[in-house]
């Protein structure tokens, strides 16, 4: 029978070699989103350790391809590991949910309940005063966590339906958020980090 005549070889090349490319395009396209999601955020400590790995891994999957020019069978699980890199990638951004965002929210309705359950939830509110296309509204700005977005927008819902909010991703703030909203990659992480500055 030819199926048990496959050689060890055969195995490696047809299955084990297309699989480790697969592999390495998914772990460095995912390490690489989420490199860019550092560089975004400023944590510049952290981005250039993921770009190691990024281009290392990669240099290990093309490294492969290059002496395997003629095989078009490897390209398709190098294309593959691309796209499934990219969907690994951002479901790992959803899930540390880390980063700071700012959330405006627009309401025509008497939006004093609504500030006061904000403000009982420990989240900073600046209130503006302003004029829409249809009459008087209120503008009520806050900054939290990205982890924090889904909390904020349930109270919004059940004080403001109708409410019209928009989201937005903060790079920096000059000012603490209160303590149940600390930014964990600006505070933790870098104390570990201070001997690097020593003498400056």
């Amino acid at each position: 029978m030819e199926f048990f005549n496959i050689s060890v070889f055969d195995i490696y090349s047809l299955v084990i070699l297309p699989l480790l490319i697969f592999l390495a395009r998914v772990c460095d396209v995912s390490i690489g989103t989420i490199r860019i999601i550092f560089v975004s955020k400023g944590m510049k400590y952290l981005a250039p350790v993921f770009g190691f790995f990024e281009i290392w891994i990669w240099l290990l999957a093309i490294g492969q391809i290059m002496q395997n020019l003629t095989n078009f069978y490897y390209y398709i699980f190098y294309a593959g590991g691309f796209a499934t890199g990219n969907f690994v990638g951002i479901y790992i951004d959803e899930k540390l949910s880390f980063g700071t965002v700012g959330v405006r929210i627009i309401t025509k309705r008497e939006a004093t309940g609504l500030i006061d359950a904000l403000k009982k939830a420990n989240y900073g509110v600046t209130v503006v005063a302003a004029e829409g296309s249809k009459g008087n509204v209120k503008i009520i700005f806050t900054v939290v966590n990205r982890q924090n977005i889904q909390d904020v927008i349930k109270i919004v819902k059940r004080y403001n339906p109708k409410a019209f909010y928009s989201i937005e991703d903060i790079r920096y703030v000059s000012e603490v958020l209160p303590s149940n909203n600390r930014i964990w990659y600006k505070t933790d992480i870098f104390k570990s980090l201070k001997w690097w500055r020593k003498g400056k």
